[in-house]
């Protein structure tokens, strides 16, 4: 299949190259899969007797989607994501969702007999995000998708828990606390944050991971659907924390940045059920996370947005 990688997803895949891991859960082996995209992309086509419409762009910042249609005429997506984005974790948790709240997955079995790196989804429509809504609508719509998600995990599962993932993101946010001054007090506090949060950890639940607005879809079946989970067991108060910052940019520009995001995280606080001060010390946790990581990678900007919010924490 001839075609062109989405810039978006090139530049992504470089950047976890150059920082040498993405901060939870290894990075090696991207240029090669990005070298056998196309011949891996034609063979999970073939098997599956689909037919391409498009390439989505820009796409994802970790796989490769196409827009395609089933033998029978029915749309559908395709996935295709390397191993560092742990798309066998995305598949159980599709799964474990059965449509729930979440893009439903039409390939569960490992039928075609190359399922590795590889989900054949229920098309949305990717060109219509939560993100596209009034923030305060948005916000609305986003929450209660996210509600949905939160069940217990299977008995047995594959997912990494939220202290294993923050043990990973720590060791690098220490990394770079000790070459960089400037940063230092606020990856000391979000260091802090987290060793207390998870000494009284309450109920684990099935979290999405990566929650924020432009992962919430429009579809046919139900008006709103999550995609693009990197699943992890843990608190709902991580997972809402992505959530908070949302507009990052909006809130950096605005007069009264500060005081919105306060009032952002008791009315997402409130309205889920969670502990004010445990989101808040997850929101600052994950900023400080996100601004390290930004910086690491060559992304000065966004590091600087990401730290900023951070300190109004």
């Amino acid at each position: 299949m001839a075609f062109e990688p989405p810039r978006r997803l090139v530049r992504a895949l470089g950047e976890t190259q150059r920082s040498g891991s993405n901060g939870s859960g290894g990075s090696n082996g991207t240029g090669e899969w990005l070298d056998k995209l196309p011949s891996l992309a034609q063979q999970a086509v073939d098997l599956r007797e689909l037919t391409v419409e498009r390439v989505q762009a820009p796409g994802g910042r970790s796989s490769l989607v196409l827009l395609v249609r089933q033998a029978d005429g029915t749309p559908a997506v395709l996935k295709l994501a390397p191993p560092r984005a742990r798309p066998e974790s995305e598949r159980a948790a599709l799964a474990h969702w059965d449509g729930r709240g979440a893009v439903q997955l039409l390939n569960p079995a490992d039928a075609q007999g190359d399922t590795h790196g590889v989900l054949l989804l229920e098309r949305l429509r990717p060109d219509l995000s939560v993100r596209s809504l009034p923030e305060s609508k948005a916000l609305l719509e986003a929450a209660g998708t996210l509600r949905r998600l939160w069940v217990e995990p299977p008995a047995t599962h594959v997912f990494e828990t939220v202290a294993e993932r923050t043990g990973r993101q720590a060791e690098a946010m220490r990394a770079a606390a000790s070459a960089d001054a400037e940063v230092a007090p606020l990856v000391d506090a979000a260091l802090a944050a987290r060793e207390e949060l998870l000494a009284g950890a309450p109920e684990e639940r099935l979290l999405h991971g990566t929650f924020r607005q432009s992962k919430v879809l429009a579809g046919e079946r139900m008006p709103w659907l999550a995609v693009g989970p990197d699943p992890v067991v843990g608190e709902c108060a991580f997972d809402l924390a992505r959530l908070v910052r949302d507009r990052v940019e909006d809130l950096i520009a605005s007069p009264s940045g500060s005081s919105i995001t306060r009032r952002r995280v008791k009315r997402l606080a409130e309205s889920l059920e969670v502990d004010q001060e445990r989101l808040r010390g997850w929101t600052l946790f994950r900023a400080v996370e996100s601004g390290v990581r930004a910086g690491r990678v060559g992304r000065p900007q966004d590091a600087e947005l990401l730290l900023e919010f951070a300190g109004w924490l």
